[in-house]
């Protein structure tokens, strides 16, 4: 008989998480397919003690490429997809299971909320939360790009959880600097490959500057970072050096090529940025005045950001 539920998990050196995954999902999935790339710990081993199907697929840095092959060795009409540093909650099981198990229900693929546990803290904001992705589905209804960090291919209907604890996915991230640095630099990489290969990109020193001034601004700013504390103003500014790293390597790349920094459009380049900031910085600082009190700032920011620009 066609089991209802799969659940898929991607492997890599996971033997510290994954039994906290694939246990917080041994009651609820039909069957757990577990692809590994050639880990060097027990990962394969603790998947076989939970009964799961264990496939081998080549290291390549990054999940993406692995995704649509782990599909193809679910056997579910349904399929769950998490990644070891990662579970689901007795609720979100249910809830999954239920529509699962109404076959006429105009449902193909799930938005589900993801709760992101930052160096020991949930992140609330910083465009953290609520993160949603499509990470429940009918087979055959999503498919991954082999890029990284691209968004899959959906196909059908569409259902929304609740952005609430009860309906997310768990998923312990980043748990020391070390980590966040060194995924960065291993992404950075992919990234900037991709950027060459793919588009043709050259570098533009602009991108040097505004793109992770632009992901710092995104993210402790209109993201309200600023909620989270000192983990929001952390986070922005690691991942705005996260972004510039990417252009970094891409400048390795093209064999460190030497161009020549016009004054005048360094300036504006700084007046641009500086632009930018201000503009954000003054929508914050008024941001918290009501009614008619905020206008004030809010024209001031307008005005600072256009005579920077000129």
């Amino acid at each position: 008989m066609r089991p209802l539920i799969s659940v898929v998990v991607n492997t890599l050196n996971e033997e510290k998480n994954l039994p906290r995954c694939l246990q917080s999902v041994k009651n609820f999935a039909d069957e757990i397919v577990v692809v590994d790339m050639h880990s060097d710990d027990r990962t394969r081993v603790i998947a076989e003690e939970f009964g799961a199907r264990v496939f081998l697929y080549s290291r390549v840095g990054y999940v993406e490429p692995a995704r649509n092959f782990a599909l193809s060795k679910a056997k579910g009409r349904w399929i769950l997809i998490l990644d070891a540093d990662e579970k689901i909650g007795r609720t979100l099981a249910r809830k999954l299971r239920q529509i699962a198990s109404k076959p006429h229900q105009d449902i193909d693929y799930v938005l589900i909320p993801r709760k992101n546990i930052i160096f020991g803290k949930w992140i609330q904001n910083s465009r953290w939360w609520p993160d949603y992705l499509p990470r429940f589905f009918k087979k055959g209804k999503v498919k991954w790009p082999k890029q990284i960090h691209q968004k899959p291919i959906l196909k059908g209907k569409i259902y929304t959880l609740p952005d609430s604890e009860r309906f997310a996915i768990l998923h312990y991230n980043y748990r020391t600097l070390d980590q966040f640095l060194d995924r960065s630099r291993r992404y950075a990489e992919v990234q900037a490959n991709e950027l060459i290969k793919e588009k043709k990109y050259v570098l533009n020193y602009s991108d040097l500057l505004l793109k992770p001034l632009g992901e710092f601004l995104s993210r402790f700013f209109a993201g309200q970072g600023y909620r989270d504390g000192v983990h929001g103003l952390a986070l922005a500014l690691l991942q705005s050096y996260a972004t510039a790293l990417v252009y970094l390597k891409v400048w390795e790349k093209q064999r460190f090529k030497e161009r020549n920094v016009e004054p005048h459009k360094l300036s504006q380049l700084f007046r641009q940025g500086l632009g930018e900031a201000l503009y954000w910085f003054n929508r914050w600082r008024w941001g918290n005045q009501r009614g008619l009190k905020q206008w004030p700032g809010r024209i001031l920011a307008k005005w600072q950001q256009w005579w920077l620009s000129r």
